[in-house]
């Protein structure tokens, strides 16, 4: 026979314990932890197998794979934060020119500075660990900084904008110099490269979810999230293997083609070759593109919605676009081989000038999407067959300053079109005429240089002293 509850001094039967339920739902709610704890337990040992796999884990590879996931996600924070109050948050005529500011105050001097940075790490091989730290650590201060004064949006937010994108950059260049150290045996330089910019792809996407999550809290939140992640990035910049500091038998790079260009008998031993001329000439100019289009696109389509379809919208399908390009560069760089990479990167000159062409003659959502998808993977897979002709024909002795050189010049020709984009009248025939015209121009120029050195770089290879 099932009991009855004895009544209760009030003549009542007495209720249900009032613990079952709540016990149920810590268990539950344990339950759930523990779960969730398994998951993201399991995810990481993946993430750990996938950047360790082919010999990144023990040359060390993994550990600056995992660093510029890091450093790539907290750059993203700060980007949500600052195109928050500099971009969306006034109307569009205020917006270009506190833009306009921004880019006055922060790239110029850059590209000022950018000319040093090359030679000063061939002068300071030995403190690249402590650079990439430093990089690290000036963000993570920075970012704290601006966390307190981004509401207001004032002047004094661009000086420190200036601090952030020059520590920014110059982590760029040093990582670039970087990856040749950790390379393991079983990979080629291009796929080691091709690794390192998709876990930043992914780490960028991911940051710009919770970036957005932080902003609902507060414009200064995903600054701080900066900040954190910053700091734990400086941690690990130390972890990476000694050998990263080690210049030995390391000679300057001299960035011309030999007897264009080189002053002296040494200089003229320590040249480049004409291959990586040519392909960092065109690679010079895709990234000039994808500059050009970032400043250019954004204020377009705040200032005329495209295809009826909200500009916040708008601007999330071409950015989306944009990293999806950026990625699919990445992956097909995996595959790239060293033979034919000249070919490679005119290929990816046709491809920007022809959609470039198209969204001009063409104008909607769907054609600047295309260009925009299309200049993020031109310019991803040129840089990674720029490193293939790199480490196909310069001397591994020269090969770490051609790297550092390489990468800052490509870092000025994102600020120049980036100025171009922002000072060009909003029309999107012309701009979009203006960018095809220019591929085109730096396509043929191309085609006329790959007649002359060949497609496996069949010109007199660079010597070394």
């Amino acid at each position: 026979m099932r009991a009855v509850p004895p009544p209760d001094p009030a003549g009542g039967p007495l209720p249900p314990k009032a613990g079952k339920p709540k016990n149920a739902v810590v268990r539950g709610a344990s339950a759930a932890g523990v779960r969730t704890g398994r998951m993201m337990h399991g995810t990481g040992r993946r993430i750990r197998r996938a950047t360790s796999a082919e010999g990144a884990g023990e040359s060390g590879l993994a550990k600056l794979i995992e660093l510029h996931a890091l450093n790539s996600f907290g750059d993203m924070l700060i980007t949500i934060a600052l195109a928050s109050t500099i971009f969306f948050s006034v109307p569009t005529g205020e917006a270009r020119g506190r833009v306009a500011l921004y880019l006055l105050i922060t790239m110029a001097p850059f590209a000022l500075l950018a000319p040093v940075i090359g030679p000063l790490l061939d002068k300071l091989p030995h403190g690249r660990r402590s650079a990439m730290a430093m990089s690290m650590l000036a963000r993570a201060i920075l970012a704290w900084t601006m966390a307190g004064s981004i509401a207001g949006g004032g002047i004094a937010l661009y000086p420190e904008a200036l601090g952030v994108l020059v520590a920014s950059k110059s982590y760029g260049v040093v990582r670039s110099v970087v990856v040749p150290r950790l390379l393991p045996p079983q990979l080629s330089l291009v796929k080691a490269n091709s690794r390192v910019t998709l876990a930043g792809l992914l780490a960028t996407m991911v940051a710009a979810g919770v970036g957005g999550l932080l902003h609902l809290a507060g414009p200064g939140w995903p600054l701080r999230g900066a900040f954190l992640v910053f700091v734990i990035g400086t941690l690990m910049a130390f972890h990476l293997p000694h050998k990263v500091d080690s210049a030995k038998g390391e000679q300057r790079a001299v960035m011309h083609a030999e007897g264009h260009g080189a002053r002296s008998s040494k200089a003229i031993l320590r040249t480049v070759g004409p291959s990586v001329i040519l392909a960092l000439r065109a690679v010079s100019s895709l990234r000039w593109l994808v500059g050009f289009l970032v400043m250019f696109l954004a204020f377009l389509v705040r200032k005329e919605p495209v295809s009826g379809v909200p500009e916040t919208a708008a601007l999330g399908i071409v950015a989306a676009a944009a990293g999806v390009g950026n990625a699919l560069g990445s992956v097909f760089g995996s595959w790239l081989k060293t033979r034919g990479s000249e070919a490679t990167v005119a290929a990816m000159l046709l491809l920007a000038a022809v959609a470039s062409a198209v969204a001009a003659i063409w104008y909607s959502l769907l054609t600047i999407a295309v260009v925009a998808a299309a200049s993020g993977m031109a310019a991803s897979l040129g840089k990674l067959a720029l490193d293939a002709v790199i480490q196909r024909d310069v001397p591994e002795s020269v090969r770490t300053s051609a790297f550092a050189r390489s990468e800052t010049i490509l870092q000025l020709c994102w600020v120049a079109g980036g100025v171009v984009g922002i000072s060009l009248p909003l029309n999107a025939t012309l701009g979009l005429a203006l960018a095809a015209a220019v591929m085109t121009a730096m396509l043929l120029w191309t085609l006329r240089s790959l007649f002359k050195v060949g497609l496996r770089g069949t010109a007199t290879r660079p010597r070394v002293a």
